[in-house]
């Protein structure tokens, strides 16, 4: 399964790829053409609030048709998308473009990352898969912002949508190197499915719910109070972007890691090491005083975030019925996408009265209680609950 595993994590670079430098070409592209910075805001809420919204359905579309179909429409969404933006220079077309984009990129993830715990023969291969799979938006956030920016530099905007569409497009040709899954019977196809909302009642998964959100609010915190702690303490662009390279180098290196060492990691206690040691790394941010402490922070940082994304897609495999992963991954993309809508409202309210110091203080006790929540997950939680509700259901596996 090598080459399909392959297979997974370059669809996934080609459809985040394309929506991270629609991220960058489309605020860009909506100044060029005169708009104030609440339309800019406006376009930049369509990447993340449409995933939310459509996420519950990608889910139950994947696990009902497995991979092939729903990273057609996936792929779909985001060529559209980026053509659209490509060919109408309008406000209402980027929006529809970023929508577009965003929605393509949600369908997408909750497919791939469904079909990726396909692939694992047991739990220390099931953390090995998902650190493979993490690594494709880190690499896809480096290389569709870097691809839009030099060709909006070189050859315009119109241009730089063209060549992103090509992203989704090479997603829907490499797709096919993935097996197809062997479908379900026609039985359980028309089988009235339980309401996705039920997996809530599953204690471990509203925890790991929990977690899931604070990782997601962690990074938004950092990428949006960081800047504003270094401008009080008077650090230059190059060396709040050392930070944050320091930051984004250690999160990619520990992903690369974790694939040799999973069998050796205590997966049990990692959700909840993680977030003591992002909590702590919260404390100190505001009583630093040097870039190269607020660096090392930053590495840190990196480390525990970097290495809770993998290990929170394979728990969530594990407290989860089989055939329900896709909803329980469409919960995932929603709470994420949900946040990124949401919180720098908030964010920005907490920063302006009390200022970044506060803000980080605050979001380190939040992912303290996280941490004592996290040490409650039981990972034979999914057990019993897929027993119980489809006692009959034949499972679907790659061929």
């Amino acid at each position: 399964m090598r080459s399909a595993l392959v297979a997974l994590v370059a669809c996934q670079v080609g459809l985040h790829a394309c929506v991270q430098g629609a991220r960058l070409a489309a605020p860009l592209s909506v100044l060029r053409l005169g708009h104030s910075e609440w339309a800019v805001g406006l376009v930049m809420t369509m990447f993340a609030l449409f995933p939310a919204i459509f996420a519950i359905p990608a889910g139950r579309l994947a696990d009902r048709h497995g991979y092939h179909l729903p990273v057609r429409i996936a792929a779909g969404l985001s060529l559209a998308g980026a053509l659209l933006a490509a060919s109408v220079p309008h406000l209402i077309a980027l929006c529809a473009a970023a929508a577009l984009c965003g929605a393509g990129s949600g369908f997408g993830m909750i497919a791939i990352q469904r079909t990726a715990s396909r692939f694992a023969r047991d739990e220390a291969d099931r953390l090995r898969v998902f650190s493979w799979i993490a690594l494709a938006p880190a690499v896809a956030g480096l290389f569709g912002p870097m691809m839009a920016g030099v060709l909006i530099d070189h050859l315009g905007f119109s241009a730089a949508f063209a060549a992103l569409a090509l992203l989704p497009f090479a997603t829907l040709v490499i797709a096919q190197a993935v097996p197809h899954e062997s479908r379900a019977p026609v039985s359980a196809l028309n089988r009235k499915q339980p309401s996705a909302w039920g997996l809530l009642r599953l204690p471990s998964f509203r925890r790991l719910l929990l977690v899931n959100w604070l990782v997601s609010a962690s990074w938004d915190v950092h990428g949006f109070a960081l800047p504003i702690l270094g401008v009080e303490r008077g650090f230059s662009a190059s060396a709040l972007g050392a930070v944050l390279a320091a930051y984004a180098v250690a999160s990619m290196s520990v992903r690369v890691v974790i694939p040799f060492v999973a069998e050796r990691l205590p997966r049990r206690h990692l959700l909840a090491g993680a977030l003591f040691i992002t909590c702590l790394v919260f404390v100190l941010y505001p009583l630093l005083q040097s870039a190269w402490a607020m660096a090392l922070c930053a590495a840190t940082l990196g480390l525990a975030l970097g290495a809770i994304q993998p290990t929170i897609l394979a728990t969530l495999h594990q407290v989860t019925p089989r055939e329900r992963h896709g909803e329980a991954l469409a919960f995932r993309s929603m709470t994420v996408h949900a946040s990124m809508t949401a919180m720098p409202l908030l964010f920005g309210a907490i920063g302006a009265s009390a200022g970044a110091a506060v803000l980080f203080w605050v979001m380190a006790a939040a992912l303290g209680l996280g941490g004592l929540q996290a040490r409650r997950i039981d990972t034979d939680n999914g057990a019993p609950a897929r027993r119980e509700e489809h006692p009959q259901e034949e499972e679907r596996t790659c061929s």
